[in-house]
């Protein structure tokens, strides 16, 4: 019982020593959690954050301030605040929880602070979100949350702070430290993370040996029409690796691949053609 007593005890002080770092977000009838990143910055969910109306924070006496959203990144989930707050920030540690170990989510629910105990249920190396994001370790929590607790900060027993939880699909993830410090630097500084663009609108077709891209559309000002692609194209290989299908290619157009050039081969009209590209940055919406 002793041992219970201190185990308790333990981390209801963690809990305490972090929750007053953590806030309510709203936004258009959505309520989330954040926390202070760096002096009037909070970092969020963004699946939470609503696309339009104003938002605000919730501070824990209760009242609220006017933010405004600097940056927001849909393939990693984070999204990048404003807001008048004297709240201290959190420090992120950089360590990844192995697979077993205790994880308290410190987070907020109708504006007070909430906290849920679990377990790291998975714990593994880096992984591309649905939508494209590059995540810096694959970190699952054996932990209930509701939809407000989204953008929690989830701490392993030491306290240490290692990442946000969000909900995915039928589980709760864990954006780490890492991914978390890359893209909102890169949202504090540009407002926005570059994405690689070849400027062609591509569909997919068979093909007697694998799978082509189609170019059905060429962006006039865009990277690919200056080395020479077509309408009418069809893509079938990568820097000498066949393509695997449009959304493989759309993928490995991320930050890094700004700037970089690459070789497409391609066929037109049945013959083989090539083209060195080189990658631009796609031009916001």
């Amino acid at each position: 019982m002793t041992d219970l007593t201190s185990l308790s005890s333990a981390l209801a002080e963690l809990v305490a020593r972090t929750a007053p770092s953590v806030v309510s977000v709203h936004s258009h009838r959505s309520r989330a959690t954040g926390f202070v990143w760096k002096s009037g910055l909070i970092v969020t969910a963004d699946e939470a954050l609503a696309d339009e109306g104003e938002v605000e924070i919730g501070l824990a006496d209760g009242s609220r301030v006017a933010a405004t959203i600097v940056g927001r990144d849909h393939t990693t989930d984070i999204a990048l605040l404003r807001a008048d707050v004297a709240t201290a920030p959190v420090k992120l540690a950089a360590a990844v929880p192995p697979l077993g170990a205790l994880a308290v989510v410190v987070a907020t629910n109708r504006d007070t602070p909430s906290a849920a105990l679990g377990m790291v249920s998975a714990s593994g190396s880096g992984w591309r979100s649905l939508r494209g994001g590059e995540i810096d370790a694959r970190i699952e929590l054996d932990v209930r949350l509701r939809p407000a607790q989204q953008g929690g900060l989830a701490l392993d027993a030491s306290g240490a702070a290692f990442g946000m939880a969000v909900l995915g699909p039928r589980r709760v993830l864990v954006i780490p430290t890492a991914t978390i410090e890359r893209v909102a630097a890169q949202l504090e500084t540009r407002g926005r993370i570059a994405r690689g663009y070849l400027g062609l609108g591509l569909q997919p077709v068979r093909l007697d040996d694998g799978v082509g891209a189609m170019v059905m559309n060429v962006d006039k000002a865009g990277p690919s029409a200056t080395a020479g692609i077509r309408q009418g194209d069809v893509i079938v290989a990568v820097n000498d690796q066949k393509l695997s299908g449009v959304r493989a290619l759309s993928r490995t157009l991320g930050p890094a691949s700004v700037g970089a050039v690459v070789e497409i081969a391609a066929r037109r009209g049945g013959e083989p053609v090539s083209f060195k590209v080189t990658v631009g940055e796609r031009p916001e919406a």
